[in-house]
């Protein structure tokens, strides 16, 4: 837990993602230093591939059904499938988190569940501690998502640990 201290220079009213159980774009957005990371460790490649789990995967890990083999896209292609693609994390981030955010934290989200996907994020511990005011809790979750096909994969244990310092770092 957060002390009164840390609380109150966290969450003052400029730095706080107010939760949005309506979903309203207006609010709640990943900020630079959250799009970096994304960009980051998910790089930028635009030719299809298989990701370490077997997914085809392009740009800047856009996934989907509309992803194969052969598939070749531009910059302004792979940026463009980033921005849709945030948003729908975005989204699912202001409509699973039930407590204020600052911007770092909310971005920290909004990264980690690109990553694992809403739905393995909405049944998470984290989001559990987190909706319970588990600030410190939540953060020392990010470590155990670093699994991929049943292995450790060194690649995800530095965004983890990216994400947790980027989510413990005031604004």
């Amino acid at each position: 837990m957060v002390g009164p201290a840390t609380w109150a220079a966290a969450f003052r009213a400029d730095n706080v993602t107010t939760p949005n159980p309506g979903g309203s774009s207006e609010l709640g957005r990943i900020n630079q230093k959250g799009l970096e990371l994304v960009k980051k460790f998910e790089g930028l490649v635009l030719k299809a591939y298989r990701d370490p789990v077997g997914i085809w995967t392009i740009g800047y890990g856009h996934t989907g059904p509309e992803v194969g083999p052969g598939d070749v896209i531009t910059k302004a292609e792979a940026e463009a499938l980033l921005k849709k693609d945030l948003m729908r994390f975005e989204k699912a981030v202001r409509n699973l988190v039930k407590v204020p955010l600052n911007s770092n934290q909310f971005s920290a989200l909004v990264s980690f569940t690109f990553n694992v996907g809403s739905g393995a994020f909405a049944q998470s511990t984290m989001l559990s501690l987190l909706n319970q005011r588990d600030y410190q809790g939540a953060a020392n979750q990010f470590s155990r998502w670093v699994y991929g096909g049943g292995q450790v994969l060194p690649g995800l244990v530095r965004r983890r640990n990216e994400e947790r310092a980027l989510f413990l770092t005031r604004v």
